[in-house]
């Protein structure tokens, strides 16, 4: 089913709202994609925000077009806002690339590189993609290993390992209050973990760098029974010291289907 609004004029949007969030001046002011005649009633309401956001002050501006930013995404697609519900309020790296490679270590490592983009425009959350310690870490903060290193850090999951290990990456990793297993809401968050992980079709497969799954006789680790602050992992991270953040753990989630693979990765930092 084609959606209402044009895919390229809800690029644009999407592009133009992150690159003002990021605190960029735009040549010709904020003159914003699309015109009083855009089609769609979504492109419609977001340049409607957009003419509506307070210019100063600088710290109130930015703040306003990150909401904006935040609710265009949830309204585009139910994907979009599984993962602003589920892992937005956390540390945490989302994105999917495109499937090229018989060997789809290869492809993951281009998403941690921030190499390519995704194939249908949707959400990607990643707090370090202006990071100025990609300067010297490209992918920071991911120190990834060769694509024939990925078989000695990742084991493989069943879908309902991987929707359990989705869904405690909404903890924090020191002093959660609230873990996963203990929220009320505990069906709607494995519910959106899910649609996530539906996006790469019924034969995807999922790996993660959690030792619990290489464990023997553990096929299906009980992440949420767990909680993310009792998982151990191999780690994807650089171990650098920068800006002063360290990175101490993580825990991350491969998807592979045929044609897209998806990187969902919680990060553990003081």
């Amino acid at each position: 089913m084609t959606p209402p609004d044009g895919e390229a004029a809800l690029d644009g949007l999407d592009a133009y709202l992150e690159v003002l969030w990021d605190g960029a001046e735009l040549p010709g002011a904020h003159a914003a994609p699309g015109g009083p005649d855009a089609e769609g009633e979504l492109v419609r309401w977001a340049l409607d925000g957009i003419r509506r956001l307070p210019r100063e002050p600088r710290e109130t501006f930015l703040r306003e077009v990150g909401g904006l930013l935040r609710e265009f995404r949830a309204r585009r697609c139910p994907w979009n806002a599984a993962a602003l519900r589920l892992l937005d309020d956390t540390y945490t790296f989302v994105a999917t690339g495109p499937r090229r490679h018989a060997d789809w270590a290869h492809d993951v490592r281009a998403v941690m590189h921030r190499a390519v983009d995704d194939p249908r425009g949707w959400v990607r959350l990643d707090g370090d993609r202006v990071n100025d310690a990609r300067d010297t870490w490209p992918a920071y903060p991911f120190d990834p290993p060769p694509a024939s290193g990925f078989p000695d850090r990742l084991h493989p999951l069943g879908v309902d390992a991987a929707v359990g290990a989705l869904a405690v990456m909404a903890e924090e990793w020191q002093a959660e209050p609230a873990p996963v297993r203990t929220r009320p809401d505990l069906d709607r968050i494995l519910a959106d973990a899910r649609t996530l992980l539906d996006r790469y079709g019924p034969d995807a497969r999922y790996w993660t760098n959690a030792t619990a799954a290489g464990a023997v006789g553990a096929a299906s680790p009980d992440f949420v029974g767990a909680g993310l602050a009792g998982t151990r992992s191999h780690g994807f991270v650089t171990g650098e010291y920068v800006n002063g953040l360290d990175l101490f753990e993580d825990l991350g989630v491969i998807a592979v289907g045929a044609d897209e693979v998806g990187v969902f990765w919680s990060f553990g930092a003081c």
